[in-house]
């Protein structure tokens, strides 16, 4: 049985001291997350720049960070923090500490929100499995932020990386008011289902539906498929449900633009708010991909013009116009209007 708190109780903080969680996201333009390996020194000195560039920028403590580097990374995190000025280019300040059953998620967590709270919007959490992880790392937080005298609460966003966090997704989004939103971790994720690939994100050549057999013997075609169709509509799902975000994750082939794109557009027209850029090129493909297109932008704002109340039926260029398509053009709209607030040639693109 699952056991909840009363509706009363949820937005209450979890430690005396500590601020009171957010009812609402904040609205933010987060088209990209870019990772950054803190304990580079050279890499590091560069987030500055790439903060004008990306949405958000990650410190990254987990994946990809040696052992023998994790507290390089810890530190070098803090020091982004104290050096960078996120706020005055809009940019989000988040870190993705080690998984909790790792010898470094206490030291991450108590060290980023005791001496870099303030600066910090969202700690990403790996490998999270059920809304047990997220009551931990929640209390754990409000008590650190109490401690700290943290302003305003700091968010969670969970990576969905294994069979069973897929399993307990809906349950994960609805853990806490503290839940920013969900990414998928799909190099992790397909070993925990013992899926018989060695990529990291995208599709698979083989993984494809081929046309029944002709009778001339000619070639058959094929068509290469999506194996993360079904996972990303399952966190959508949930994420919209909860009211938070779903992001997709990492595409590994840094050298493949066209195939990062296409994923990318992929999991942009299934709901995804954004992605993960790996390198700085995949922040502009994350830009262009997750702004949306500006031909479509206009279209749906005929439709919002043609019905103020979102009633009736219209055609409009030769299409029939709904309730329905009304508001799929208020989501395209409202998204158009944060990108513009960002971005000043997207805002003349736009016409707003």
């Amino acid at each position: 049985m699952s056991i909840s708190k009363p509706p009363r109780s949820f937005f209450k903080p979890l430690a005396i001291g500590a601020p009171a969680p957010f009812r609402e996201l904040p609205t933010r333009v987060e088209r990209m997350i870019h990772f950054v390996p803190p304990h580079i020194e050279k890499v590091r000195a560069k987030s500055g720049d790439i903060a004008k560039q990306a949405d958000v920028v990650l410190a990254n403590l987990e994946d990809a960070i040696p052992s023998d580097a994790k507290e390089a990374a810890r530190a070098g995190a803090l020091d982004m923090a104290e050096n960078i000025d996120f706020s005055s280019t809009g940019t989000g300040f988040w870190a993705r500490v080690n998984c909790l059953n790792s010898p470094w998620f206490l030291d991450d967590v108590t060290e980023l929100v005791t001496k870099a709270g303030n600066k910090l919007d969202v700690i990403m959490l790996p490998k999270v499995e059920g809304p047990w992880d997220i009551h931990y790392a929640d209390q754990l937080i409000a008590q650190l932020e109490a401690k700290a005298s943290i302003k305003r609460p700091i968010m969670l966003h969970a990576i969905l990386e294994t069979a069973e966090g897929v399993q307990n997704v809906e349950q994960i989004c609805l853990a806490s008011p503290r839940m920013h939103g969900i990414s998928l971790g799909p190099a992790d994720l397909a070993a925990s289902r013992a899926m018989k690939t060695t990529r990291v994100g995208g599709g698979h050549p083989f993984y494809k539906v081929i046309e029944d057999p002709r009778s001339d013997d000619a070639p058959r075609a094929a068509a290469q498929q999506d194996l993360w169709h079904y996972t990303v509509s399952k966190m959508v799902d949930a994420c919209c449900t909860a009211g938070i975000k779903p992001f997709y994750g990492p595409f590994a082939d840094i050298a493949d633009v066209e195939a990062c794109e296409q994923q990318f557009r992929n999991a942009f027209l299934m709901g995804c708010a954004g992605t993960w850029s790996l390198h700085p090129k995949q922040i502009d493909i994350a830009k262009r991909v997750f702004s949306p297109d500006v031909d479509e932008v206009l279209f749906a704002k005929k439709i919002l013009a043609a019905m103020p109340d979102g009633t009736g039926v219209h055609m409009i260029d030769g299409k029939m116009q709904d309730d329905a398509t009304w508001k799929q053009a208020k989501v395209m709209v409202d998204l158009a209007r944060q990108v513009a607030e960002k971005d000043p040639d997207l805002a003349s693109a736009y016409e707003f």
